[in-house]
């Protein structure tokens, strides 16, 4: 009979946030995939299970992913924990799940903390729609593109951060989001928690004063469409003749900016011609 992988959720900071079905979940499985055994270890420690260890992680080779499957495949069952909060959001365990439910294994979560929604909960922002970025690229081509393809995301935008990147992110942020609200979260649950809610350009400021320190969960306000500047009818001329260059009619290319921006189809024509 095939076994089964628990998903299993674990603080994200204070040992006390560890539900009861997590630890007797951990209990029950015939072994635990961790991301890091050491501090997985100190968890099990805690409330006194013991279990065998198997390392999984971001550096771990298929053939530990397919002993782990081929374990669960023979009736094993496995509980799969990241170092802090739910596995499988920005964790390699995304890819074992992923396995496993190519192969039909049944997978189970046991929710746990989640840094990303409790940091937007604390944040002072908008909760209503949110969008999860995780980490930025340290490709500057790749973070570039995409901050660029957030500027105009409507969404409160929610990024991870380390904190020897943290000034330069504020910075590129800044440059490509200009100066929005901004709630910096770090040590959640722990005893020095700190939550200071801000704006990208005196978050900069402060960082520049004040060394980071800790792992930051970075909740941004999204954009607002008042905070757009208006557009001139000559911008909105460059704006058709740039899909002219692509080949479109003049008409059309006019009829095209005009519903982007407002514009009347026939004020933008006569300014082309």
């Amino acid at each position: 009979m095939q076994g089964k992988l628990y998903v299993v959720g674990t603080p994200i900071g204070n040992l006390s946030d560890m539900s009861e079905r997590g630890v007797k979940t951990l209990e029950s499985v015939d072994f635990i995939a961790a991301e890091d055994t050491r501090v997985t270890l100190k968890l099990l420690n805690r409330f006194e299970i013991k279990k065998p260890l198997v390392s999984y992680h971001e550096h771990s080779t298929k053939y530990v992913s397919d002993t782990i499957i081929e374990r669960i495949s023979n009736g094993e069952s496995c509980g799969i924990v990241t170092d802090a909060g739910m596995p499988c959001i920005s964790d390699p365990g995304e890819d074992l799940v992923k396995e496993c439910a190519a192969r039909g294994i049944d997978i189970v979560v046991i929710p746990g903390p989640s840094a990303v929604v409790s940091a937007l909960a604390v944040s002072g922002l908008d909760t209503s729609r949110f969008s999860f970025e995780g980490f930025l690229s340290v490709s500057k081509k790749q973070r570039y593109e995409h901050l660029e393809s957030l500027v105009k995301d409507t969404h409160t935008l929610i990024f991870y951060e380390a904190p020897h990147k943290l000034i330069t992110t504020l910075e590129d942020m800044l440059q490509f989001f200009g100066d929005r609200r901004i709630s910096l979260c770090r040590e959640l649950t722990k005893i020095y928690e700190e939550v200071i809610r801000t704006t990208l350009s005196e978050a900069i400021e402060y960082y520049s004063e004040k060394s980071p320190r800790g792992e930051y969960v970075l909740v941004v306000e999204g954009f607002k469409k008042e905070d757009e500047p208006e557009m001139t009818v000559e911008e909105a001329v460059l704006k058709a003749k740039k899909l002219m260059e692509n080949g479109m009619k003049a008409t059309d290319a006019c009829k095209e900016i005009a519903k982007e921006t407002g514009f009347k189809k026939s004020e933008i024509y006569s300014k082309l011609l």
